[in-house]
């Protein structure tokens, strides 16, 4: 009777024994798992508003007003973002002329080229996860792709496709897109096209010849580019409206509608589906909302998502290109302006901004970055003109006036709040 108890005890023991062994291995491998994970995110301690910056971002919004009533523009959406927090998020007008349908801060719009700027994104998301690096080569991942001079075929590389620099002429084969060829399509038809110059040597812009990141994430993953984007940059960031196909754009109720210069008069347009057929170039649909959350990602605040030091890399320059927006070469003088992955880098005395912008089917969108005062601001339009070209260049017209007492605020309380000053 006594050896059978002991023998139970025994049983017991080893029972609880083998269970809390398994606990233990559950948990380390949970803590092992947590470990692989990018950095996290510590809470943001509240911050005070700035009433210099609140003053200015006032003033602004009174410009605005002025400019879209002068030129008559349809519907707008406005974000600023300031180092990690959203100051200004505003909508303007209607999303269909004539209607009196407001536009509100969750209306989609179409972001056009600014879709570029999204790819070289998740490039770099995909970099860092080391699924990709920016010097491997395209057909390396793409084996049937070619350009009409084998030596070239083989030393294009991805930061090449995303600085515009792959040798190919001006906007090659964007008429094509225009026409709704498949991307696949277009791409086997480069081959066909002379090179204007040496693969990296000049900056030619691209839409077809840019969309080729797009097969080389799905190779190197087994994903496609839409359900990468939506896994690893509009759910993190909580872009809850963003999509990056004709489908969804049509099937949201609450959507800016393209408008379209007419007998002077802007005129509601048809939703098209081009430029779909190249996503990474300019298929992207978002929200001001959604614009904004990125733009706290591009200003270095979701480190969890992408480094800052990724994001330099983003922001360096890799071959001198003529900026777009001649806007913004009014605003104060240039001295000089690049293309590096995916973004403009436009160069003045004593500022550097970050910018790209977009045109497609009668909707406008802007969005630049000024890195040394972590500023972003985010313009979209359902129709081209002064509104869209001005409207950042009017911002930064206003803060440039105002920085440094903006500036001497933010350095004051946050000595105050942290009892020393920041690190610059």
């Amino acid at each position: 009777m006594r050896r059978t108890k002991t023998r139970t005890r025994y049983i017991i023991s080893g029972i609880v024994l083998i269970g809390l062994s398994f606990l233990l291995a559950q948990f380390l491998m949970k803590e092992n798992k947590t470990a692989t994970v990018k950095k996290k995110i510590a809470p943001t301690p509240p911050k005070k508003a700035n009433p210099l910056l609140q003053e200015l971002l006032q003033d602004y919004n009174k410009e605005i007003n002025s400019l879209a009533l002068e030129t008559n523009t349809p519907g707008a959406a406005i974000a600023v973002v300031h180092d990690s927090s959203i100051v200004f998020l505003k909508s303007y007008g209607v999303k269909r002329a004539g209607s009196t349908d407001s536009v509100d801060v969750n209306t989609v719009f179409r972001i056009a080229s600014v879709s570029k700027c999204f790819a070289a994104f998740l490039t770099g998301i995909l970099v860092e996860d080391s699924v990709l690096s920016w010097d491997n080569h395209v057909i390396d991942y793409v084996p049937n792709f070619k350009l009409s001079s084998p030596e070239e075929t083989q030393r294009l590389s991805i930061k090449n496709v995303l600085s515009h620099t792959t040798g190919l002429p001006y906007h090659a084969y964007t008429n094509m897109v225009e026409e709704g060829i498949a991307l696949d399509t277009m791409l086997s038809w480069l081959k066909k096209i002379k090179l204007v110059s040496k693969v990296g040597d000049a900056y030619s812009y691209q839409n077809v010849a840019y969309s080729v990141i797009g097969p080389v994430m799905q190779a190197a993953t087994g994903k496609t580019y839409e359900s990468l984007m939506q896994e690893k940059v509009f759910g993190p960031l909580k872009m809850n409206t963003a999509s990056i196909d004709y489908a969804s754009i049509m099937q949201n109720p609450n959507v800016a509608k393209p408008h379209l210069r007419r007998s002077r008069q802007w005129k509601p347009a048809k939703i098209t589906d081009t430029y779909y057929n190249v996503a990474p170039a300019g298929g992207i649909n978002a929200s001001i909302s959604d614009m904004a959350q990125w733009m706290i990602a591009l200003l270095g605040n979701r480190e969890d998502i992408i480094t800052r030091a990724t994001l330099h890399h983003l922001y360096s320059p890799m071959v001198k290109a003529r900026s777009k927006n001649r806007n913004y070469g009014r605003m104060h003088r240039l001295s000089d302006s690049f293309y590096g992955l995916g973004w403009r880098i436009l160069y003045y005395p004593n500022d550097t901004l970050i910018y790209h912008g977009g045109y497609v089917n009668g909707y406008r969108s802007e969005v630049a970055i000024n890195p040394k005062d972590k500023i972003a601001v985010c313009i979209l339009a359902n129709a081209p003109g002064e509104l869209a070209d001005n409207g950042i260049p009017l911002f930064f017209d206003l803060f440039n006036t105002r920085r440094d007492s903006i500036n001497a605020w933010e350095e004051k309380n946050r000595i105050k709040f942290l009892g020393t000053p920041a690190i610059p």
